[in-house]
């Protein structure tokens, strides 16, 4: 079912398959425990990410089945969605507090910046923010899956360098899946990831990025997400106190649309802005 906030030429897609998101969701998983089992590092590291990407590849299946069901464009309430999100992020922070990982923020070009427990905080707000990050940058074909490669292709390099092989094994894995993925979701989509696929997506990269302890990178590594979800923040704010709009429409994606872009080319320009993000960070990183 096709927003019907969004641009109008958009409901000619009504109709057309979602929830794709199982798929690399499950070519990660079989992936990452085949190969965890024989190469011996299916540890807790691997396991909780893998728990982080179904926990939220779930929530959002359930989203995208009432949605089907009851065929509107409204699946959860934002309340049930937020429950599932925080809990999820909680059960992410108790491993990572068992495992001994770092309570710090990484901050560039200076020592780390130990927060104790507030780091846990910190830690379900990072996990929830860009889960729906990534959720609301999802609206044109093939833009996140391609946004995605970037991302986990990136951090898949970091970890490699920090040999971090679970992290690094993990991202690859997903690189791989959403390779194959992009293949049916490029324009004209012939299935969307649907919130199973991007809210899995979105949490699982904030996971990431706390493990290789850059949590901030993901801010530059993210950047379109970052970009997408802070100009919805801008046009509501905006239109709450001066009654003006900022923007055409939002996400920031559909204003480039109402001015006339075609999906290919914001595609393409998004992707190349993100590419050019990822190569900086992990320069700077490694």
């Amino acid at each position: 079912m096709i927003r019907e906030e969004g641009p109008t030429w958009h409901e000619k897609k009504s109709g057309t398959p979602t929830m794709g998101g199982i798929l690399f969701i499950i070519a990660t998983i079989l992936t990452d425990l085949v190969f965890g089992w024989t190469q011996h590092i299916l540890n807790p590291t691997l396991l909780i990410l893998l728990f982080v990407l179904i926990a939220y590849g779930l929530i959002g299946m359930w989203d995208d089945s009432i949605k089907l069901f009851k065929r509107q464009n409204e699946g959860l309430k934002a309340w049930q969605k937020f429950l599932g999100q925080i809990v999820a992020a909680i059960v992410f922070s108790l491993v990572y507090l068992h495992e001994g990982f770092p309570m710090a923020f990484k901050i560039p070009f200076a020592h780390d910046l130990s927060v104790s427990y507030w780091y846990i905080l910190f830690i379900v707000f990072w996990l929830v923010g860009f889960s729906n990050a990534v959720n609301l940058t999802d609206g044109l074909d093939g833009l996140v899956a391609g946004l995605g490669i970037i991302s986990f292709g990136a951090y898949g390099i970091i970890a490699l360098y920090q040999h971090q092989v679970q992290v690094a094994v993990f991202c690859f894995t997903i690189v791989g899946g959403l390779l194959g993925f992009f293949i049916f979701n490029h324009k004209p989509a012939k299935i969307f990831m649907g919130d199973m696929g991007s809210l899995a997506l979105g949490a699982a990269l904030a996971c990431v990025s706390i493990l290789v302890h850059h949590e901030f990178s993901l801010l530059i590594i993210g950047i379109i997400y970052v970009g997408e979800t802070a100009s919805v923040m801008i046009q509501v704010a905006s239109f709450r106190l001066t009654g003006k709009r900022v923007f055409k429409m939002t996400p920031i994606h559909h204003h480039f649309e109402m001015l006339g872009w075609n999906e290919w080319k914001i595609d393409i320009v998004f992707w190349s802005i993100a590419l050019i993000a990822a190569a900086a960070s992990i320069i700077t990183i490694v």
